[in-house]
């Protein structure tokens, strides 16, 4: 059974700073494209980081040069670094796993950051 677990959401102050981790079981991690996808109010789910396997990166413009995602293959886990958060990257976050482009997706059942002003 396919688990992905995230943690580290909360409540912050623009500016500030947030980890998201999540942590991955039933699947061969090291194999997987891992991404970071968040949802906000009224808006549809968009993909904020993904890694892939050979660890490489891609981001969405609005959120390059403030947020970093990397991964752990020896402990199965993908996080998101955030910092100098907006008001408007309040959105629940939900950690993704596809192996290769078009295998089954897999998600988390979010963590919600706000981010106030």
């Amino acid at each position: 059974q396919v688990q992905l677990v995230e943690s580290g959401g909360g409540l912050v102050q623009a500016g500030g700073s947030l980890r998201l981790s999540c942590a991955a079981s039933g699947i061969i991690f090291s194999l997987n494209n891992m991404g970071w996808y968040r949802q906000a109010p009224g808006k549809q789910r968009e993909l904020v980081a993904r890694i892939t396997p050979g660890a490489s990166t891609n981001y969405a413009d609005s959120v390059k040069g403030r947020f970093t995602i990397s991964r752990d293959n020896a402990k199965n886990t993908v996080s998101l670094q955030m910092n100098s958060l907006k008001p408007e990257d309040t959105a629940v976050y939900y950690c993704n796993a596809r192996l290769g482009d078009f295998g089954m997706a897999y998600w988390g059942k979010g963590a919600l950051v706000t981010v106030s002003s």
